[in-house]
C-alpha cells in the first residue's frame, strides 16, 4: 500500500549550484528523513543525482529535479515560461507523493505558491509559505507589469498567504508589508537566511579594499557602482575591488576588468569561494535600489557578516537595509550619488572616516546565521 510523504520541500533553487540556502533546504531534508518520508521538488542545474551520489548526501530522500533551462541571467520572457514548466511539474509531483505537510517559497514566485495553496486546500494538506521576497511588488520594480496583471498576481498571492499554516519571511518590515497587505492575522515567522561562516578568517589579514559576492543584477545599482568605481580612479584612487557572481551586467564587470587595474572579476564562484573573497578585505559593497528593499533583502549581508567584512551599504538612509546595517552595528550607509560615494572611498582610503562604533565581535549575529539554527527553525515551522 503507497505510504504518503510525511513532508515535500519545494524551493526551485537547491544544492549544490545555490549552495546557502540550497545547503539548508538539504539538510532539513536529511535530518527529517531519519524518521519521516521526506521529498524534494527543485530544478536540476547541475546533474543533482550525480552529486549527491558521488557526495554521499540525500540517503533516505526522494528527488524530483525538473529540467530547468533558465537562469539568474536570462531574459524575463524565458524565466516566466520556466516558472509555468515548474509549475505544472510541481503539481505532477504532489499528486503523486500526496504529502502531509509542504514547505514552498517565492522560489520560483506566485504562480507555484497558489498551486501548493489550491492542492492543499483540496487535499487538507497543510503548508509552510517563506516568502524570501514579496511578488509582485518586487517583480514590478524590475520591470513595470500591466495593472491589471498586477492587481490579479496580488490576488492569488493574498489568497496563498491567507490560506497558509504558517508564515516565514525575512525581516520586520518584510513582514508588516505582508500582513498590510494581505490583511492576515496569522503569525508571521522572522528567519534570517544562513549563511556560511569561516572559522579562519582574520581581522589582521584584510586587505584595505572592498569586496563585492552575488548578483550582478537589476536591482544592485551595477551601472552606478561601475561609474563610481571609473570616477574613483580617474582622481587617482588606489582601493581594490574584488567582484564574484553572475547575472546581467556580470558582462560589465568583466569588461571593467580588463581596463581597470583596480578591479579583479572571478566570475561564478561556490558560496565558500564567495565567503573567502569577502574574508580577504575591509569593507563589503552592498548596492541596491531603495525600493526594493521593501520587498526583499540582500542574503549577502549575511554572508558578510559572518566574514568579518565592515559593509558600506549604497542605498538611502530609511530603508530597511541601511537601518539594519546601523542598527546592528557592522557599517555604514552612503547614498547612491556618484559623488557622494566616491568622496566615501577616498575617505576610506585616507583613514579620515570614524569606524570605531562599527562593531566586530560577530559572535551572537554568527549564531543567528548559522546553518544549523535556519534548519531547526524551518524545522519547528513544519511541525
Amino acid at each position: 500500500m503507497f505510504k504518503r510523504y510525511d513532508l515535500v520541500i519545494i524551493n526551485r533553487s537547491f544544492w549544490p549550484v545555490y549552495p546557502v540556502i540550497g545547503e539548508g533546504l538539504l539538510r532539513l531534508a536529511e535530518n527529517l528523513s531519519y524518521s519521516k518520508k521526506v521529498a524534494v521538488i527543485m530544478q536540476d542545474h547541475a546533474n543533482i543525482k550525480n552529486h549527491l551520489k558521488y557526495s554521499k548526501r540525500g540517503l533516505g530522500v526522494k528527488f524530483f529535479p525538473a529540467w530547468a533551462f533558465s537562469n539568474s541571467s536570462s531574459g524575463l520572457i524565458k524565466r516566466i515560461l520556466d516558472s509555468i514548466f515548474f509549475m505544472f511539474w510541481v503539481l505532477f509531483c504532489l499528486i503523486k507523493t500526496r504529502p502531509k505537510n509542504i514547505y514552498v517559497s517565492t522560489d520560483p514566485p506566485i504562480l507555484v505558491p497558489f498551486v501548493v495553496a489550491i492542492f492543499s486546500k483540496f487535499m487538507r494538506v497543510n503548508y509552510v509559505y517563506h516568502l524570501q521576497d514579496i511578488h509582485p511588488e518586487a517583480t514590478n520594480t524590475i520591470i513595470k507589469l500591466n495593472s491589471y496583471l498586477f492587481k490579479f498576481l496580488k490576488k492569488i498571492d493574498n489568497f496563498t498567504i491567507q490560506h497558509a499554516n504558517s508564515l516565514i519571511t525575512l525581516n520586520e518590515e518584510m513582514k508588516i508589508e505582508i500582513e498590510s497587505r494581505s490583511n492576515t492575522k496569522k503569525e508571521i515567522k522572522i528567519i534570517e537566511n544562513p549563511s556560511v561562516i569561516l572559522n579562519t578568517f582574520s581581522k589582521l589579514q584584510k586587505k584595505k579594499g572592498f569586496s563585492f559576492t552575488g548578483n550582478l543584477g537589476r536591482l544592485q545599482l551595477v551601472p552606478l557602482l561601475i561609474d563610481v568605481i571609473k570616477e574613483y580612479e580617474k582622481r587617482g584612487g588606489t582601493l581594490e575591488f574584488a567582484f564574484a557572481g553572475g547575472g546581467i551586467f556580470s558582462e560589465q564587470i568583466y569588461k571593467l576588468s580588463k581596463i581597470n587595474s583596480l578591479v579583479t572579476y572571478h566570475g561564478l564562484v561556490s558560496s565558500i569561494e564567495a565567503a573567502s573573497i569577502a574574508s580577504k578585505y575591509e569593507w563589503a559593497l552592498v548596492p541596491i535600489e531603495d525600493q526594493i528593499t521593501r520587498y526583499t533583502f540582500p542574503s549577502k549581508i549575511s554572508s558578510y557578516v559572518c566574514a568579518g567584512s565592515k559593509i558600506l551599504s549604497i542605498c538611502g538612509e530609511n530603508t530597511s537595509v541601511a537601518k539594519w546595517v546601523k542598527s546592528n552595528k557592522v557599517g555604514i550607509t552612503v547614498n547612491p550619488k556618484i559623488e557622494e560615494v566616491v568622496d566615501i572611498f577616498f575617505k576610506i582610503e585616507k583613514n579620515i572616516i570614524d569606524t570605531t562604533f562599527i562593531d566586530l565581535d560577530r559572535k551572537e549575529l554568527n549564531k543567528i546565521f548559522q546553518m544549523d539554527t535556519f534548519v531547526k527553525n524551518i524545522q519547528n515551522k513544519i511541525f
